[in-house]
């Protein structure tokens, strides 16, 4: 194995055993063993940036062309978004979620060596990576509403159901603070998102001197955002909160998989990722 193989392998042992770590310092109730786990994912996404910086340096623009590495920017940029919320709103809670994803998602990154896509040169500009960048980012905030609204509805019924809270459930943050995790990820993703599908659009009509082609993955991202928009207002106009934003939210995550990974494997799209 080369040395970039080697990083890969480092980086995802260390976010299986982060991920591990937060699993069991829940089952066991010891804080330090968590505080541990995110000591490991620090350590990996450390050297997950060095490997996505020295693989720019080494393999330069053709790197934009290989499906892989879509997957380590997303799962990078995933931790960020965790460590981020985490550190602002106190709630180490979501490295139960986002530490496993970010493990599978960066697992695909490695496996998916074969896989390449042929990209215009033209789309190697701010424009993309603005595009890039914004959706991207949004993707791991709805990734954080949505898991954070699946714990919150779990909880939800279990008060509810006056069902006795004991075991895990005894140990959940507060269903305020699952709210705010929802709130700040859609007040923040929701302008990314608005940003991210712009700036592709107008990319489009740069390039190909029209906005909208009837790109499957166009519809889907229309879909999606529409969604959003929904939720995004309900929430800043008329005060959504609890059950019906928490639902929505793992709605439109959904959506978003199945548009990142259904429609750009198995249908023919500008953004597919079949060689």
């Amino acid at each position: 194995m080369n040395w970039t193989e080697w990083m890969e392998l480092f980086v995802l042992a260390l976010y299986f055993c982060g991920a591990v770590l937060h699993i069991a310092s829940v089952l066991v109730r010891k804080p330090a063993i968590q505080q541990t786990g995110r000591i490991l994912i620090i350590i990996g996404f450390g050297l997950h940036s060095l490997d996505i910086v020295m693989t720019m340096i080494g393999v330069g623009s053709q790197i934009f062309g290989q499906g892989p590495f879509y997957f380590s920017l997303l799962a990078w940029t995933l931790i960020i978004v965790y460590l981020v919320l985490s550190w602002h709103l106190r709630m180490h809670f979501l490295g139960l979620t986002a530490t496993p994803m970010a493990l599978i998602i960066f697992s695909f990154a490695t496996t998916l060596n074969t896989v390449e896509v042929t990209l215009p040169r033209s789309l190697l500009g701010l424009w993309f990576g603005l595009h890039i960048g914004s959706l991207f980012l949004s993707i791991c905030l709805l990734a954080m509403a949505a898991s954070s609204g699946a714990v919150y509805l779990f909880l939800e019924n279990k008060i509810k159901g006056k069902s006795k809270i004991t075991g895990l459930s005894r140990d959940l943050p507060s269903l305020a603070l699952f709210d705010k995790v929802n709130a700040w990820a859609v007040n923040i993703g929701f302008p990314l998102f608005t940003i991210g599908l712009l700036s592709g659009f107008l990319w489009a009509h740069l390039t190909w001197e029209r906005f909208f082609s009837w790109d499957p993955k166009e519809l889907a991202a229309i879909i999606v955002w529409l969604l959003f928009a929904l939720l995004f207002h309900q929430r800043l106009v008329n005060g959504w909160r609890g059950r019906k934003p928490a639902k929505l939210a793992i709605w439109i995550f959904g959506l978003s998989l199945v548009s990142m990974l259904g429609i750009n494997f198995f249908l023919e799209t500008h953004h597919s990722f079949q060689p």
